[in-house]
């Protein structure tokens, strides 16, 4: 499903009927952003989405994993309740408290259009199965999640 344009942001992992992903990063904020364009690049060739219209996301979580499904769950209802495909994510505020993780977005993207954008799968949900986040001894962070699809 991905090529070279992905390399090092994610990829794809085996998995019998949903969608198994890990993605990359220097750092948190870099590995959430790769984390989205992957659920994108799942539904659609997100080389094809002009990042002209550009949201505001805002998500708040008990910890890292709620944050990051938190994350992925508000990107796909907005799509879908607006009619959106997203191409580019850039979080410009990472907050962690005692008690919460909060993070900001600026996302860029446009509305579907089906002579335009190619439908792969419909992502149903964003899920906790087999979800992990990784801080490597290299300071790299991976991520790994599974799209129902």
């Amino acid at each position: 499903m991905s090529g070279k344009q992905f390399e090092g942001k994610f990829e794809f992992l085996e998995h019998t009927a949903d969608v198994y992903v890990r993605a990359y990063g220097v750092s948190m904020c870099e590995a959430y952003e790769n984390a989205a364009l992957a659920m994108f690049e799942t539904i659609t060739k997100t080389g094809k989405v002009v990042a002209h219209e550009e949201e505001i996301v805002t998500v708040e979580a008990e910890d890292i994993y709620a944050l990051l499904y938190s994350w992925l769950e508000a990107l796909l209802v907005n799509s879908e309740t607006k009619g959106m495909l997203y191409s580019k994510f850039q979080i410009t505020d990472w907050v962690e408290t005692a008690d919460s993780f909060k993070i900001t977005a600026r996302v860029w993207g446009e509305k579907f259009q089906p002579k335009k954008h190619l439908q792969k799968v419909a992502v149903k949900a964003v899920t906790y199965h087999r979800m992990v986040v990784m801080h490597e001894k290299e300071g790299n962070v991976v991520l790994e999640f599974i799209l129902d699809i």
